[in-house]
């Protein structure tokens, strides 16, 4: 269990160790190909020193990797600064901690994003006013300006949703973060009719998980699992305290999350119902 740099060191130095074994290349004839000590091949595959992007980049292009989408991954797990859109939270660098633009940056490349939420609603599917008001609550101290710019970074995120690519959210919502007032009753109504939008997208997938299925594996806390297309070897497990974040890559860890995940998904009720449930939770209020 570790911090989110760390984890991303470990998970981009397994990744190219794979690479070049496929090739049949040994770390000493990688080292010659590129003109560096095997030393330095072994630190990077290890994980035990960073990376420059265009170390990465020279190391792909001597493994024949090809994979346009692969490589740009691993090059953002190098922490590649870039120009494009998959970038943009640089801008935000002397705002946002490491932690959290850690979490941008895999919620960016990912595939897919498995969530549960205990307390609040999702960030991806926040509205702009629940979003200031739980920013609001959760971070003490907050000038107005840098609210206003943590919000913002809040709803950017967002645009994985609707990208050429778009990131598949599979959210379970305990029923507490539905009758959590949060902002007021007026931010409230207008986030539950979000939920709703947001649930008739293809690629969302929401689902209540009613007060009446009792105590559940999810008690314990809210978590998020990333899954990557290319590779399962860069899967992680999110999970937030209030001054920090941990990210578990064991493949224990991965097995235990998803199938906790399922699990609760097989309690929870179905995305139709759970459609129908909201709905009915916005008309009482």
């Amino acid at each position: 269990m570790q911090h989110g740099p760390a984890v991303r060191r470990r998970k981009l130095g397994a990744e190219l160790r794979a690479l070049r074994t496929g090739t049949g290349l040994t770390s000493g004839q990688a080292a010659r190909l590129l003109g560096w000590h095997q030393s330095k091949v072994s630190r990077i595959e290890t994980g035990t020193s960073g990376v420059k992007p265009a170390d990465v980049e020279r190391l792909l292009d001597a493994y024949g990797v090809a994979d346009a989408e692969l490589r740009e991954l691993l090059v953002v797990l190098a922490g590649a600064e870039g120009n494009g859109r998959h970038h943009w939270w640089h801008a935000y660098r002397g705002v946002l901690p490491p932690a959290y633009r850690d979490f941008i940056s895999l919620e960016s490349e990912a595939s897919v994003m498995r969530t549960l939420e205990t307390s609040v609603v999702p960030g991806l599917l926040q509205t702009p006013e629940y979003a200031r008001a739980v920013t609001r609550a959760a971070v003490d101290g907050l000038a107005e300006s840098e609210l206003d710019t943590l919000v913002e970074v809040r709803l950017a995120r967002q645009d994985v949703l609707t990208a050429d690519r778009p990131l598949e959210l599979c959210a379970v919502l305990d029923e507490a973060v539905l009758r959590r007032e949060v902002g007021g009753p007026e931010v409230m109504a207008r986030q539950l009719r979000r939920l709703r939008e947001a649930a008739a997208l293809p690629q969302v997938r929401l689902q209540v998980l009613p007060f009446s299925a009792g105590a559940h594996i999810g008690i314990t806390g809210p978590f998020v699992v990333f899954s990557f297309s290319n590779t399962t070897d860069l899967d992680v497990v999110v999970l937030d305290h209030l001054t920090s974040s941990l990210y578990l890559e064991r493949k224990e860890d991965l097995q235990a999350y998803t199938e906790a995940f399922d699990t609760l998904r097989f309690h929870a009720l179905s995305p139709e119902d759970s459609l129908d449930y909201i709905a009915g939770i916005s008309d009482g209020a």
